[in-house]
């Protein structure tokens, strides 16, 4: 078996050094939205990660594997840190839900949809079931509204292209998750 740390380190070498200070903003805004509890280390792990995933998506039209495979079962795991297995079981469900929504769109159209926006849906299902269904259906639109003014934008002047969706993905997970934060 390959060790997967020659290509983690690949990976983060091509970002540069305002993605440390993009990684302390999320930090921090994943510390206040996850409220004083220990959901904090779960959404801390998925906002630092969001930041060079958001950084290679744009640049590359990827999601690595080496970032989001392990993403979601160290989720998971870190959600358990609340001992709430009633909303851990939510989660999974959440997760489940997400992925299987955007694994049925990636299969209906591949080239729209990557593999690696479906694994990152995994993940962030997991973090809007805890909260519940509104919370997991809101991130599972909120992409697609978000993408939908640069995809007019690019329609309209004629330079339609493929979108990135992983930073509109994490963008809406940002939007629900911080709604949540003022609605608990």
């Amino acid at each position: 078996m390959c060790d997967a740390r020659p290509r983690l380190r690949d990976e983060l070498v091509k970002l540069s050094g305002w993605h440390a200070v993009a990684a302390a903003l999320a930090a921090a805004w994943a510390v206040w939205a996850s409220g004083p509890s220990w959901l904090a280390p779960a959404y801390v792990l998925a906002a630092v990660a969001a930041v060079p995933l958001a950084a290679i998506d744009v640049a590359e039209r990827r999601l690595p594997d080496v970032l989001t495979i392990p993403l979601i079962p160290a989720t998971a795991v870190l959600l358990l840190l609340p001992r709430d297995l009633d909303a851990w079981v939510g989660a999974l469900l959440g997760a489940a839900a997400l992925g299987g929504a955007f694994l049925a769109l990636h299969v209906a159209h591949p080239a729209g949809l990557g593999f690696g926006d479906v694994k990152l849906a995994v993940t962030l299902g997991l973090l809007a079931g805890w909260h519940g269904w509104p919370a997991v259906f809101a991130t599972g639109a909120a992409p697609f509204a978000c993408a939908l003014p640069a995809s007019l934008a690019l329609m309209v002047t004629k330079r339609a292209r493929h979108l990135a969706l992983g930073p509109y993905l994490l963008g809406g997970a940002i939007i629900v998750l911080t709604a949540a934060r003022f609605l608990a």
